[in-house]
């Protein structure tokens, strides 16, 4: 309702706040990311607003990455290394080399039901490397962030063919 009609009268401005909004919110954990992805694809359709929810998704899971940084700083990785069975997990998740760590972020990132700053608290607390978290956070979203776009995009054009819109 007022969300889609504000970001709609601000023009091509719009997609531009739509994007900056997502990344501070989903990388602060202050709104389910669903729910924006479902505005993005609602407001600007799939050519549009898949591209910027992915931006928004990434941009945010980077802020998320580096509060956690941040916040749990050397922590983590002591807590492991006393454990000898927690690192060598960890070490079999993340600790093995670029393709594997970006193969594992992606398969975490893929499933619906992956909580999006819970999941980036505990990459960055790993002390997994910026490259693959970020490329495995943008391949491992696409396929659920498609779909609901897809789905969010074919309502709205229903919506506005039988003028029940808003």
């Amino acid at each position: 309702g007022p969300a889609s009609a504000w970001l709609q009268s601000l023009g091509n401005w719009g997609v531009v706040f739509y994007v900056l909004i997502f990344i501070v919110s989903s990388g602060l954990g202050l709104l389910p990311t669903y729910a924006q992805a479902v505005l993005g694809g609602w407001v600007f359709g799939i050519t549009v607003g898949l591209p910027a929810a992915l931006i928004g998704f990434t941009g945010g899971s980077i802020i998320g990455y580096a509060v956690a940084r941040l916040v749990s700083r050397d922590k983590v990785e002591k807590v492991v290394e006393k454990y000898p069975k927690a690192d060598a997990i960890r070490n079999a998740l993340v600790g093995r080399g670029f393709w594997r760590t970006l193969g594992i972020i992606t398969l975490l990132r893929i499933p619906p039901n992956s909580p999006f700053a819970l999941t980036n608290l505990l990459l960055a607390s790993c002390r997994v490397r910026m490259a693959p978290y970020t490329i495995g956070v943008l391949v491992g979203m696409l396929p659920r962030t498609a779909v609901v776009i897809g789905f969010a995009a074919a309502a709205s054009a229903h919506a506005a063919a039988t003028g029940k819109g808003d």
